[in-house]
């Protein structure tokens, strides 16, 4: 039984993961992975292209990180402020979400995060600390005081 190398375009049980190089048998490959459009043949021009997509990704990775920690950099020296209503024990009515946190960033500060990077609601008036995770591994760790209207 003859091995071949294949590269796999998609996550395959008991395999790998999308763009792994496996060795499989000759026949698992021609009539699953190949007929299946699962994998391709690691032929030299195929593990070129393999490499030149995965630099590039991890060129694009390295970027939206140096930016998230920008940003990250920026939103930990900031004091977000957020007016709303609340009972006489300092209770809001409801609760301020990710949404509103997000909307108060954009109109406070110009930058644009997406609410479910937020990882709190606010709940009392007051000082809180709201961590946001901007990237895989970058997190800010913003200030927010919630004012009485």
């Amino acid at each position: 039984m003859s091995k071949m190398k294949v590269i796999l375009n998609a996550d395959v049980a008991g395999q790998g993961r999308k763009g792994d190089i496996v060795s499989v048998s000759e026949g698992y490959a021609k009539n699953f992975l190949l007929k299946g459009n699962k994998g391709i043949i690691a032929t030299d021009e195929e593990l070129k292209k393999l490499e030149a997509k995965k630099a590039k990704v991890e060129a694009i990775n390295c970027a939206e990180t140096e930016k998230a920690q920008a940003q990250a950099d920026i939103l930990g020296k900031k004091t977000l402020f957020i007016k709303v209503k609340a009972g006489e024990n300092g209770k809001v009515f409801g609760s301020i979400t990710h949404k509103e946190i997000a909307e108060a960033i954009k109109v406070q500060f110009d930058m644009v995060v997406d609410k479910k990077k937020i990882d709190s609601t606010i709940k009392k008036i007051g000082e809180h600390h709201v961590v946001l995770k901007l990237h895989k591994g970058v997190k800010a760790n913003l200030k927010v005081i919630a004012e009485r209207m």
